[in-house]
C-alpha cells in the first residue's frame, strides 16, 4: 500500500468519528445546559469548529476553486480575525482574558484547548479528516466535563495530559515521517502545479495570508526567469558544496528538506528542479500547529504570516500544563519506535535546505503573568527530552552524514522600497566568493599566530572580551579559523573558530539586536572561563523580568551555555546595505552575523560532526572544531550538547578594537574603530565609504 493510500485510508475510518462529532457540536451551538458563565467559552469555540465543517465542504465539492480571490482572502482573515491585533485582547486565545472571562481555576487551561484546537484551520486544508476529528473530540470532551456542573480542575488537566499522550503516536509520529518521505508533502502540489500568476495558490494552504506574501509572490513573478534562476542556484549549489567541502557523501542522499515562507514559491518550484538534478526528492513540511510537535515559538518547516507574534509568544510553553517526565518519555518511546521502523528511509535524509525571510518589524513582547510558564521540574524535563531525542535523530540520520544550507530575502514590510531592497539583497548573496576567501585568508593568517584575541566596544556599547583559541601543532597544516565562502551559510562573509573555553572571559554588550524573532535592548552577557556567568537586558522595567526573557529565549531553560563560536564578519556590503536603507535591526542573523565580529551561545559550528576533518580553500585542516564542554561527547552526550546556537553580533560602529595577541606578546591590529586596518583587507573598507554620503 503506497503512502497516499494509507492516508485515504486514515481519513475513510475517520469520517464517522467526525460527522458524529460533529452534528453533536451543532447541537452544542443551540444549547445552553451548561453554567451561564462558561456559555461565551464554548458557544465561540463551537461556532469556530462548525466554520472548519464549511470550508470541508467547500474543498470536498471542489467549490473553493471557484472562488475569487476576494472570496478567499474574506475566509482566510475571518479564520485568523481572532487572533489578530486588536481582536487578540478580546479573544479566550489571549490567557489574560480568557483567565478574567471564564472561571478560575479554568482560564489558563481552557485558552490552551482554545489555541490548540486553532490547529485545525490548517487540517481541514491538508483534508486531514483523522485530525479534525480529533480536535472534534477534545472539545468534546472538554464540554461534556460541564454537563453536570464545574469540574475539578485536575479531571480538565487530565483530559488534556491523554490528549497529548495518547496522540504522539499520531502527531509525533506523522511529523517524523514528513521529515523523510517527500509523499507526505501537501505543498508539492501547491508549489509545482499550481498556476503561481493567480495569486489564489497562496490560500490553499490554510496559512495566514498577508499582504507581504501578495506582494512576494507578485515581486518574483515580475523578475525574469534568469534572475529566478540565478536565486534558485545559489541556493542549491550552496547546499551541493556544502557536502563536498566537509567531505560528505551526498550520492548515498535521496531527500532534502526544504523549508520556505509563502510567496516564494517560484523560486522554490526552480530549486526543486535543481535538486532533482542532483538526484534528491523534497520532503516539505508545514511549521508545526499542535502542542505535541511545536518547540515554543519557534516556525521550523514552510509557513505563511504569523497572525499575532504575541500570540505565539504568550503559549511558547504551553506544554506547560501537562508536561512531566511520564510524558518526555512516552514522547521518547514514539520517537525511538518511529525512526526504528523507517531507519532505511531515514538514512537517506540529506538536511533541511532553509529560505528565510525578514524586513519584519522588531517584536518586543508583552510579558503576560496569566502565561504558562515552566516550572523548574519541568524545564529539566524539557532539556532532557532535547537531549535524548536530539541523539536518537543522530543515531538514524548520523550528523557526519547530513548537511544543510540556509538563505534569506527580505518581504515588503521592510519598507517602500522593498524592490531596491530585494535586488540588493540578491547582490549580496551572489558576491564573488573569490574575492572573500583571499581577504579572509589574509585574516586567518594573522589569527593564526594568536594566542588570543580582544575585543573591545566603542563607549556607550561595553564590550570587553578576551577570546581564547585553539593551540597550533602544526601551523603550516592546521588553523584555527574556518574561511567561510558562501556555502551551507549565503552570504559570504566570516570567518569563525570554536573558541578555547578556559581563558575566555569578560563582557558582551549590544545595544540593540533581534534574536530569534525577538528584539533586546542592551544585552550583556558575562563570560567566566567561556561560561555564561551573568545576564540582563533593559527591556522590562524590572531586571529580573529582563534575566527570564533570556533565559528562557537564549539561554533556552539552560543554567548556563558555553560561548560555542567566535567569528569576525567582512561582508561591509551587506553592512552598507542595511546602513543606506535604515534597516539594521530588521536584518536576519544570517546576514547580520556577517556584519561585525559575533559570538555565539550553545554548541559549537561542529555539533554532533566534530571528528569529521573540515579543510579550507588553501588545505589546511580547521582543527578548532572542540571546546572541553564539547568534548565531554565521549563520555556523556547529554553534557556536551545543548541544542541551542544564538549568533550575537556587534555591529561596527559599536566597535574600538578587534586585536590579536600572540605569545610573544605581539599585538596585530585587525579593526580600529570600526575599520580594517590589516594589511590587505583593506578592500573591505571601500563600501563603508558610501557611508558619509547616506
Amino acid at each position: 500500500m503506497t503512502i497516499q493510500e494509507e492516508l485515504q485510508q486514515e481519513n475513510e475510518l475517520a469520517g464517522e468519528r467526525y460527522q458524529l462529532a460533529i452534528d453533536r457540536i451543532r447541537e452544542i451551538k443551540q444549547e445552553d445546559i451548561i453554567d451561564a458563565r462558561m456559555q461565551p467559552y464554548f458557544q465561540s469555540l463551537a461556532a469556530f469548529l462548525l466554520k472548519i465543517d464549511e470550508i470541508k465542504g467547500l474543498l470536498e465539492d471542489n467549490q473553493w476553486q471557484e472562488l475569487t480571490l476576494e472570496e478567499m482572502q474574506k475566509i482566510n482573515h475571518s479564520l485568523y480575525e481572532d487572533i489578530l491585533p486588536g481582536q487578540y485582547e478580546q479573544s479566550f486565545a489571549n490567557p489574560a482574558y480568557a483567565k478574567k472571562e471564564i472561571l478560575e481555576p479554568y482560564g489558563q487551561l481552557l485558552s490552551f484547548v482554545y489555541t490548540e484546537l486553532r490547529s485545525a484551520i490548517t487540517f481541514v486544508f491538508e483534508g486531514n479528516i483523522q485530525y479534525l476529528a480529533i480536535c472534534n473530540e477534545l472539545f468534546l470532551e472538554i464540554y461534556a466535563s460541564f454537563e453536570d456542573g464545574l469540574p475539578e480542575y485536575k479531571g480538565l488537566k487530565d483530559i488534556v495530559y491523554w490528549y497529548a499522550s495518547d496522540y504522539c503516536d499520531v502527531f509525533l509520529a506523522d511529523r517524523i515521517r514528513e521529515q523523510i518521505y517527500p509523499e507526505y508533502s501537501f505543498a508539492f502540489d501547491i508549489i509545482m502545479k499550481s498556476d503561481l500568476d493567480d495569486l489564489r495558490y497562496l490560500y490553499r494552504y490554510g496559512e495566514y495570508v498577508t499582504e507581504n506574501e501578495l506582494e512576494s509572490a507578485r515581486h518574483l513573478g515580475s523578475l525574469p526567469d534568469e534572475t529566478i534562476q540565478r536565486m534558485a542556484d545559489v541556493y542549491t549549489e550552496g547546499y551541493r558544496v556544502g557536502f563536498v567541502n566537509t567531505g560528505k557523501d551526498l550520492s548515498k542522499k535521496e531527500v532534502v528538506n526544504v523549508r520556505y515562507h509563502l510567496g516564494f514559491e517560484r523560486v522554490v518550484r526552480q530549486s526543486i528542479l535543481n535538486f532533482e538534478k542532483i538526484k534528491l526528492r523534497p520532503s516539505i513540511y508545514r511549521a508545526a500547529v499542535s502542542v505535541i510537535t511545536k518547540r515554543g515559538q519557534s516556525k521550523v518547516g514552510y509557513c505563511g504570516a504569523i497572525a499575532n507574534k504575541q500570540y505565539e509568544y504568550d503559549h511558547r510553553a504551553d506544554e506547560g500544563i501537562f508536561l512531566d517526565k511520564k510524558y518526555i518519555e512516552r514522547k521518547l518511546d514514539v520517537t525511538k519506535n518511529v525512526y526504528e521502523e523507517n531507519k532505511d528511509a531515514a538514512r537517506l535524509f540529506a538536511g533541511p535546505a532553509v529560505m528565510e525571510i525578514f524586513g519584519e518589524a522588531p517584536f518586543a513582547p508583552e510579558k503576560k503573568r496569566e502565561a504558562v510558564e515552566l516550572t523548574d521540574y519541568q524545564r529539566q524535563c524539557s532539556l532532557q527530552y532535547d537531549s535524548k531525542s536530539t541523539q536518537i535523530v543522530n543515531q538514524y540520520i548520523p550528523g557526519e552524514e547530513r548537511s544543510f544550507t540556509i538563505i534569506a530575502y527580505p518581504i515588503p514590510e521592510i519598507g517602500e522600497r522593498y524592490r531596491e531592497i530585494f535586488d540588493e539583497v540578491i547582490r549580496i548573496n551572489t558576491l564573488d566568493a573569490k574575492v572573500y576567501e583571499k581577504v579572509q585568508q589574509t585574516l586567518i593568517d594573522a589569527l593564526d599566530e594568536g594566542a588570543y584575541v580582544q575585543v573591545l566596544g566603542k563607549a556607550p556599547n561595553k564590550t570587553n572580551l578576551r577570546v581564547q583559541l585553539h593551540p597550533l601543532a602544526d601551523p603550516e597544516h592546521e588553523t584555527i579559523f574556518e574561511n567561510c565562502v558562501a556555502d551551507v551559510n549565503i552570504p559570504v562573509g566570516e570567518v569563525f573558530t570554536s573558541p578555547m573555553l578556559e581563558g575566555t572571559n569578560g563582557v558582551l554588550h549590544v545595544s540593540k539586536v533581534y534574536l530569534n524573532e525577538l528584539q533586546y535592548q542592551n544585552l550583556e552577557i558575562t563570560f567566566s572561563e567561556g561560561m555564561i556567568a551573568d545576564y540582563g537586558c533593559t527591556n522590562f522595567e524590572n531586571p529580573e523580568d529582563g534575566r527570564k526573557y533570556i533565559a528562557d529565549n537564549i539561554l533556552h531553560n539552560h543554567e548556563s551555555l558555553p560561548i560555542g563560536e567566535f567569528a569576525i564578519g567582512t561582508n561591509t556590503t551587506a553592512y552598507v546595505v542595511a546602513k543606506k536603507y535604515q534597516m539594521e535591526e530588521k536584518m536576519p542573523i544570517l546576514i547580520a552575523e556577517k556584519m561585525g565580529p559575533h559570538f555565539a551561545v550553545g554548541d559549537t559550528c561542529y555539533s554532533w560532526s566534530e571528528d569529521i576533518k573540515v579543510y579550507n580553500p588553501n588545505g589546511k585542516e580547521i582543527v578548532a572544531r572542540d571546546n572541553s564542554v564539547s568534548l565531554l561527547r565521549k563520555e556523556d552526550p547529554e553534557k556536551a550538547y545543548f541544542q541551542c546556537h544564538t549568533d550575537i553580533t556587534i555591529p561596527y560602529e559599536e566597535l574600538e578594537e578587534i586585536s590579536v595577541y600572540t605569545k610573544a606578546g605581539k599585538n596585530i591590529i585587525l579593526l580600529k574603530n570600526g575599520r580594517f586596518v590589516l594589511e590587505g583587507t583593506e578592500i573591505l573598507n571601500e563600501p563603508l565609504k558610501e557611508l558619509g554620503s547616506l
